[in-house]
């Protein structure tokens, strides 16, 4: 792996969670609890080698859709994560923010939210973005309302508009697009997932489930990242 040309910002789809459980006949909630283990285990590994952003996809805003049970049993687990992890991730100088749609989250978990961003917001590690109620197309349209509204009052002309105010009105602002995404079980697909920061990156998809994933098959795909011609475009 070449330190010097590390992929700046890692986006991940964390699929697998479901069916690692299932496979061994255990509940559903065991394999979320595993993929929140895993989860803490590669942002720390990825902390200690020098990458500076990492955004995960926790929540979308399609998995409301998942049955009742799992769902609250998903709320309860995030909740107690954040408010355990802030702790940790401070000890270890991570930045942790919580993005996407806080709509129709409790009140409780906008204030663990809150906390953990607040308790980590001048750490200088790596920044973890936990995409959290999250939504490809919701952000977007968030982005255009934000704009629009800075028309209306006049901040911005209609002709100072492009890719750049857009990046500027999205969760991510301030931070570079991903350079890889890696998604895992082996589903080969986007899922609403940061489409407009991934319209460039390296995508790589792993048959393994997120719970089995280790910082060695880290280390594999940030290889296969940087042994691929990146051209932008370019012939």
């Amino acid at each position: 792996m070449e330190q010097e040309n590390l992929p700046k910002h890692i986006a991940i789809i964390m699929d697998g969670n479901r069916r690692w459980a299932k496979d061994k006949g255990l509940p559903v909630s065991l394999g979320h609890k595993e993929g929140a283990k895993t989860l803490e285990k590669i942002v720390r590994y990825a902390n200690k080698i020098g990458i500076k952003h990492i955004t995960v996809y926790a929540f979308s805003t399609e998995n409301w859709k998942r049955t009742e049970e799992e769902v609250s049993t998903l709320m309860k687990l995030f909740q107690s994560y954040l408010d355990d992890y802030s702790k940790r991730a401070d000890s270890e100088n991570i930045k942790v923010k919580i993005i996407g749609n806080r709509n129709g989250l409790s009140e409780k978990m906008k204030n663990s939210i809150e906390k953990c961003m607040e308790r980590t917001k001048n750490n200088t590690g790596i920044t973890f973005n936990i995409a959290l109620n999250y939504g490809g197309r919701d952000e977007i349209i968030s982005a255009v309302k934000n704009i629009t509204e800075k028309v209306k009052n006049k901040e911005i002309e209609i002709e100072d508009i492009n890719e750049q105010t857009i990046t500027n009105n999205l969760y991510t602002k301030g931070q570079p697009d991903p350079d890889l995404l890696i998604r895992t079980s082996g589903e080969i697909r986007l899922s609403n997932f940061l489409p407009w920061q991934l319209v460039y990156a390296e995508f790589l998809f792993i048959e393994k489930n997120w719970p089995d994933f280790n910082e060695k098959d880290l280390d594999e795909a940030i290889e296969k990242y940087q042994n691929r011609n990146r051209k932008f475009g370019a012939k």
